[in-house]
């Protein structure tokens, strides 16, 4: 199979390949989406259950503040944005306590009195091991690392210093409504598509890139769709394999560059892609609302950091008998290798562990939905974070090639807050592309 030329080819159909495709839609030229998958959204994928008054997310779910470009498409789609908010319960000595006083504010504080932005990076664990000194408590240190591993999805040990105090800071996207797409992120994928235009851009599913042959002004794409070889030529490429896929060398689904990306090196080396598991529990009925008459009925979230699955959260503000199940980090890499049933299994047991005061058959589970991306060859990981000494990574890795290859995607931005960083992504990386061709942007 062959093809004929392009100007612009974008290699993935996830958040950045759709949103640069939709900010090149204006423009006088072609452009052709290959992805691998058989579906658009790449680490975003929404389940919708015909019985099931809330979404299931299998892959991200949250908006992180009140984020303008993920609004803007809600709008657009006609859905809202969901407040979250509701109690935190947290298990203490063997019992369910609610959270209240502030521990994250005294990381904040503690991270701020520091000065760590002023001082040479430092691994994150090794800034917690000294935070005696900072004050925080021991119950506080503990919060964090186990914040660190679940919200980054990263190595303590291994993450920069810089990049969680940049994150954590205060006036942050963590001080900020913490919301969710009312019908999951699958309105915002509508949005997305719905408006690129398909008189000047094309997408094709099911094509997994092999090779991209590049030189400054041509790009050839050597790809299989159905079993079949297929080639693409195009004046410019704009990049969006995960960060996982980018790093990779031996996979079966690893990407060639001729000539190879040897100006990114230092990037790819300076980020990590981190590793979660994410299992979404359906029963008969909300269990939880019903027991200790009635006590749990308005939690958000519940933590128990010493299990397997350390935190559990309710759908909020939708009523729905769904649980979804969180490990990240250096768990969630070494859970992740196991298989299918055994990680449900520890899910379980720390539901259990958690709610060990329920009666006997109280749970009354229907269902378990759950995507290994660790293990899924077009991912190779969750989301991305900054190691030690990285700093500038993300921009380094995001800086176009001889004007012909440009680069998008959450790992290509300063900020972590994945889909709202890979809209901007695919957004600013169209934007030098038509520079790049001697257009406004």
């Amino acid at each position: 199979m062959a093809d004929a030329s392009w100007d612009v080819v974008i290699i993935g159909a996830g958040v950045a390949g759709l949103s640069a495709a939709r900010a090149l839609r204006e423009c006088d030229c072609s452009v052709l989406i290959l992805e691998a998958r058989d579906r658009v959204g790449g680490r975003v994928w929404t389940r919708h259950e015909p019985d099931l008054a809330a979404p299931i997310e299998l892959g991200a779910e949250f908006i992180h503040g009140r984020v303008p470009e993920t609004l803007e498409l809600l709008q657009a789609a006609g859905k809202a944005a969901l407040d979250t908010s509701g109690a935190h319960w947290s298990m203490r000595q063997g019992r369910l306590e609610q959270r209240t006083e502030d521990l994250f504010a005294q990381i904040q504080s503690a991270l701020e009195r520091a000065h760590v932005l002023q001082q040479p990076d430092l691994s994150f664990g090794a800034f917690l091991d000294r935070s005696v000194q900072q004050g925080l408590s021991p119950e506080a240190r503990n919060m964090a690392r186990t914040f660190v591993e679940g919200f980054d999805a990263a190595d303590p040990a291994r993450v920069s210093t810089h990049f969680v105090a940049k994150e954590w800071g205060s006036g942050g996207m963590l001080d900020d409504a913490q919301l969710r797409p009312a019908d999951g992120y699958s309105s915002v994928l509508a949005a997305l598509a719905g408006e690129l235009g398909r008189d000047r851009i094309r997408l094709q599913l099911q094509t997994q890139v092999r090779q991209v042959r590049w030189k400054p002004g041509a790009v050839q794409i050597d790809a299989i769709v159905q079993d079949q070889p297929f080639q693409a030529r195009a004046a410019r490429a704009i990049v969006t394999l995960p960060l996982g896929v980018l790093q990779s060398q031996d996979s079966a689904n690893f990407v060639q560059f001729i000539p190879s990306l040897d100006k990114k090196r230092e990037a790819l080396s300076g980020l990590a892609s981190g590793a979660v598991l994410k299992l979404s529990l359906r029963f008969r009925r909300a269990f939880w609302e019903r027991l200790d008459g009635g006590r749990y009925r308005d939690a958000a979230f519940f933590h128990s950091p010493g299990a397997a699955f350390p935190t559990f959260w309710a759908p909020r503000p939708l009523r729905a008998p769904l649980l979804t199940a969180w490990v990240g980090g250096p768990k969630a890499a070494r859970l992740s290798e196991r298989p299918p049933h055994e990680i449900v299994a520890e899910a379980l047991a720390s539901l259990a562990a958690l709610f060990h005061t329920a009666p006997a058959g109280a749970f009354e589970l229907e269902a378990t939905y759950f995507h290994n991306w660790q293990r899924d060859p077009l991912s190779q990981g969750a989301y991305s974070y900054v190691l030690v000494g990285g700093t500038g990574a993300r921009r380094l890795l995001a800086a176009p090639l001889e004007q012909t290859l440009f680069f998008a995607g959450e790992a290509t931005e300063e900020d972590a807050a994945t889909v709202p960083s890979a809209l901007r992504s695919g957004t600013r990386a169209a934007r030098e592309l038509r520079q790049s061709m001697g257009m406004r942007a």
